[in-house]
């Protein structure tokens, strides 16, 4: 049920970024565009362009993680069979939350900050808020947290039983 409703939002984030990087690109385009013909760029073009990278990463990083896809090597734990496979697995879930962990908390302050003081990023004839992506970090650390507690609960669970869990589907490449 929760890796079911994890899978369905994790790949909706998934579409929401495809979307964001769609726009970004007719927003790079358009900015060069008018720097070269115009010698007029669009203005706010790098805070919006930094401000949805940071937004990009953290909405793909919990897709990363559900379709087994962030950095793994199997070279090393293809020799311990089937329980080295699930304590590397397991030792890696344990390593990812802790991680991710730590970037909630050191981020919800700094979401809430901005968030209430209205924190923006850039001078001039575009202000961009921050809070957008501040929110989007702690949201997307959460997701990639619930995944690789999923992977961690798997993971246990072959490392007990000592059978093999590679026939668990992995999060479909199709949205």
């Amino acid at each position: 049920m929760i890796g079911d409703l994890n899978a369905w939002v994790v790949r909706s984030l998934l579409a929401t970024a495809a979307v964001i990087i769609f726009l970004l690109g007719f927003l790079v385009c358009a900015d060069i565009f008018g720097r070269a013909i115009f010698n007029s760029p669009v203005k706010g073009t790098p805070e919006i362009v930094s401000m949805s990278v940071v937004i990009i990463c953290f909405l793909l990083a919990g897709y990363a993680v559900q379709s087994r896809g962030m950095i793994y090597t199997d070279v090393f734990s293809g020799m311990f069979g089937v329980r080295g496979r699930a304590f590397a697995e397991l030792l890696s879930a344990v390593l990812g939350i802790l991680f991710f962990g730590f970037i909630v908390w050191g981020s919800y302050e700094p979401m809430l900050h901005a968030w209430l003081s209205g924190e923006y990023e850039g001078e001039g004839a575009l202000r961009v808020p921050v809070w957008p992506a501040r929110i989007v970090v702690v949201i997307g650390s959460v997701l990639v947290i619930v995944s690789y507690g999923l992977h961690a609960v798997r993971a246990a669970q072959s490392l007990i039983t000592g059978r093999s869990d590679d026939a668990a589907p992995a999060a479909s490449p199709h949205i």
